[in-house]
């Protein structure tokens, strides 16, 4: 059983959902992003999605094109988020670790370079926003090669015929996109959320967990989700916690513990 798969497996033991927070990596700077994904990993994120700087994030809101913004001004990129990655595993051997980006930087290195570096940082699995896997295998199998898993979105559009593509190259889990449009957008029906959770449960034979994101922004909001997917992503809210710390002179590190601790607890449990 991968990393990945441990985590969702110690959830369902524990009787709660995995909770997943998403940071921009180098936001706002590389030393301060290392702590504050540890810090968020301390207060109770299961997953962290480590974002991948990258100058047109076209899948993403205002709060994370500014974090990708800002991180690019700090330095930061690829080279610099893998590097971090390799920190945060070093003090956090249990949490899994998603590398998040777009194709562009993967291209540049190639994916077999790309899927071997992951790796060696001690990653678990890769999503690629831009990178769909029905569409061109060659990072599914890199991945795959290097024992890690490859982790699709899913989005409202998605057509039985995609979903079932997509999840058959899928390692890890399949994260739906709860809206069509950018990140930090809100739910406005959570119905069709559950309704499209159980589609993609019975076109993929329940095989992989589903987490839902975008649009989760409150504890509540997150409870709301929890109760008909296997896992929820916060991503958007949690980066907006930092800006407003670091543009207010306060150290952000505090601030966002305190915020994944409320979200985790929503999920039924305290933080470790």
């Amino acid at each position: 059983m991968s990393r990945i798969g441990e985590v969702f497996a110690r959830a369902r033991a524990e009787k709660r959902k995995p909770l997943v927070v998403y940071l921009t990596a180098s936001d706002p700077n590389t030393d301060t992003s290392v702590a504050l994904l540890n810090a968020a990993a301390s207060a109770g994120a299961d997953i962290l999605e480590v974002g991948v700087p990258w100058s047109d994030p076209s899948a993403d809101g205002i709060a994370i094109q500014g974090a990708m913004h800002r991180a690019i001004a700090a330095g930061g990129g690829l080279t610099t988020s893998l590097e971090i990655c390799r920190r945060v595993r070093a003090a956090n051997p249990k949490v899994g670790i998603v590398l998040f980006g777009y194709a562009n930087p993967i291209m540049v290195r190639g994916p077999v370079v790309f899927a071997r570096a992951v790796r060696e940082v001690g990653a678990d699995g890769v999503l690629a926003v831009d990178w769909p896997p029905d569409e061109d295998p060659d990072l599914a199998t890199a991945l795959t090669s290097e024992g890690l898993d490859l982790v699709p979105l899913l989005a409202p559009t998605s057509t039985p015929a995609r979903i079932q593509a997509a999840a058959a190259a899928a390692g890890g889990f399949l994260y739906y996109v709860s809206l069509t449009g950018i990140t930090g957008a809100q739910i406005a029906d959570f119905g069709e959320v559950r309704a499209r959770v159980d589609e993609i449960k019975a076109l993929t034979g329940n095989r992989l967990p589903v987490v839902v994101g975008f649009g989760i922004k409150t504890p509540a909001d997150a409870r709301a989700v929890a109760a008909c997917a296997d896992g929820v992503v916060v991503g958007s809210a949690a980066v907006r916690t930092i800006e407003q710390a670091v543009t207010a002179g306060r150290d952000p590190v505090p601030e966002l513990a305190g915020y994944v601790r409320e979200l985790r607890a929503a999920l039924g449990a305290p933080a470790p």
